[in-house]
């Protein structure tokens, strides 16, 4: 391991946590643990993107005390694509589990692979 890693720990942490989502995205059958899969890497991402935007001794942008150096704030842009990200994160988890739900009450279970088996069935 590097020097860096240890100065870069947000980074790490975001791309385990991105790793945990995607090897659960990908192992699981259960369709409410693929959806809780894709949240974990939705959060991971948005912790990489808070880590980038955040640069140590730096303040938010708003102008006091007269400061208007562009040397003096962080960067809004990165928080800006984190909360409509998040937004959008709601939305898609909403509608997840909703079509699971309906999934659900028509199939009588949350394996994937049993759905599929019975789609497979009735030629859909």
């Amino acid at each position: 391991m590097g020097p860096n890693l240890f100065v870069n720990y947000g980074e790490a942490v975001a791309m385990t946590l991105f790793v945990i989502g995607f090897a659960n995205l990908l192992l699981q059958n259960n369709l409410i643990k693929k959806i809780i899969g894709l949240n974990i890497m939705d959060s991971a991402v948005y912790l990489f993107l808070a880590e980038k935007g955040y640069i140590s001794g730096r303040t938010v942008p708003i102008v006091v005390d007269g400061v208007q150096k562009v040397e003096a704030y962080i960067n809004p842009i990165p928080a800006g694509l984190v909360l409509t990200g998040i937004v959008v994160s709601v939305s898609v988890s909403a509608l997840m589990l909703s079509l699971t739900i309906r999934l659900y009450r028509r199939y009588h279970t949350l394996d994937l692979d049993e759905i599929s088996t019975r789609l497979k069935k009735e030629g859909l």
